[in-house]
């Protein structure tokens, strides 16, 4: 029977291994894209995301394009708060910025 302590230390080495293997594959922007995306919905509410034609991040740039100028004027006045909103639901300061479309 293993002991508590080795199950801990797996399920870290485990976690670095993962965190390589997507680091070498260069796979952790799309991890945080998808991650984003899945949170855009619950953080701004059904409505917006209705309207929501595409999301893309690319270099911390959050590219947001929407079908609904009167939304795109609605969020463009409220960028700073949706920047600290998504980055503290994402763990992580992942946006600097946000385009919307």
């Amino acid at each position: 029977m293993e002991n508590n302590t080795e199950n801990k230390s797996n399920d870290k080495f485990l976690g670095e291994i993962i965190k390589e293997l997507l680091n070498e594959y260069k796979l952790n922007g799309k991890l945080r894209e998808t991650r984003l995306i899945e949170s855009w919905e619950k953080i701004l509410g059904k409505m917006i995301a209705k309207h929501t034609n595409d999301i893309k991040l690319k270099k911390n740039v959050l590219h947001i394009s929407l079908d609904s100028a009167a939304l795109r004027q609605e969020l463009s006045m409220n960028k700073t708060k949706i920047i600290e909103i998504l980055n503290k639901e994402l763990g992580e300061n992942i946006i600097d910025k946000i385009v919307l479309k």
